[in-house]
């Protein structure tokens, strides 16, 4: 009964949009010299979503454009913290390496890039990185897998990160790392964190907690843009800790309760959603979605 309420739930937010968003069939376009994969709605020439994958960098999404075609919700090496680049993953501690401090080429280098699904209701594309050790090796194989749906109202990005262990791994205890991300945040700005608990701003620092969701003013736009992170029942250590920093950037940190490791040829994989919509805080979207995507009800208590 309990899987069937939920099929319902995800029925409803996403069954019944689908006439919506078949107006609204996305297309992935892979342009090689500029080492990009863009996201476009069909007959519109501006790009929404940009996955950035250089050789010689570390990869990332900037920007996203809100989902009705208006002000960009991500931001690019700010002055206040130049190594974040809007959506992007990376860890402080792998075998003695900061790899989210560093997102230059004698940290990453890119094995590759290809669209999986490049036009539809739902496109998905794939890129595999090398971390690199200081000599030049590679020590673990890091690959990323993003699918998008466009329900026309929200953009719901589905992320698979997989870290394959080249040699043995050791990932530090750190306050962040993992998926990160840097919203358009000025001095000043208005912008609020919720979590699932209620909790808001500084108090979402450091907690546990299955979403949390930021919000803020948008240069462009006359309204708040908002994006909600997921963190899933099947990840290691659900629900994680969250970083939540000052400017607003956050995600969720795998290692901040503990390190962990990996021996050589295993393997971790994270599944994270993020929902990128507009104007108030939605709670009610945001608990539904999660219920739809995690397989089950999210209780007060989390």
């Amino acid at each position: 009964m309990k899987h069937y309420i939920i099929t319902c739930i995800a029925f409803m937010i996403f069954g019944l949009q689908a006439e919506e968003a078949e107006k609204n069939d996305l297309r992935l376009i892979h342009d090689k010299s500029a080492q990009t994969i863009s996201l476009y709605r069909k007959g519109n020439d501006t790009p929404l979503i940009v996955q950035n994958a250089k050789k010689d960098f570390r990869p990332y999404i900037h920007p996203i454009v809100g989902p009705d075609g208006k002000g960009e919700l991500t931001q690019y090496s700010p002055g206040h913290h130049k190594h974040q680049t809007g959506v992007y993953w990376a860890f402080t501690g792998v075998n003695g390496r900061d790899y989210f401090h560093h997102p230059e080429g004698s940290y990453w280098k890119k094995k590759s890039m290809e669209i999986i699904n490049g036009q539809g209701t739902e496109v998905k594309w794939k890129t595999v990185y090398h971390l690199l050790a200081k000599n030049g090796e590679p020590v673990m194989e890091e690959t990323q897998i993003w699918s998008i749906f466009d329900t026309g109202k929200e953009f719901v990005m589905d992320l698979e990160w997989s870290g394959k262990a080249v040699v043995d791994l050791s990932i530090k205890k750190y306050p962040y790392g993992g998926l990160f991300l840097r919203m358009t945040y000025e001095k000043g700005a208005k912008a609020e964190a919720r979590n699932t608990k209620g909790q808001k701003n500084s108090e979402t620092e450091g907690m546990r907690a299955p979403w949390v969701n930021v919000g803020m003013k948008i240069p462009g736009r006359d309204n708040w843009g908002n994006i909600a992170v997921f963190d899933h029942p099947d990840n290691p250590e659900y629900p994680n800790f969250w970083r939540v920093d000052r400017q607003f950037g956050f995600g969720p940190a795998s290692a901040r309760g503990e390190g962990w490791a990996l021996k050589q040829g295993e393997s971790r994989i994270y599944k994270h959603r993020l929902v990128v919509y507009t104007g108030q805080f939605n709670k009610e979207l945001i608990d539904q979605t999660w219920a739809g995507w995690a397989g089950k009800v999210l209780k007060a208590e989390n």
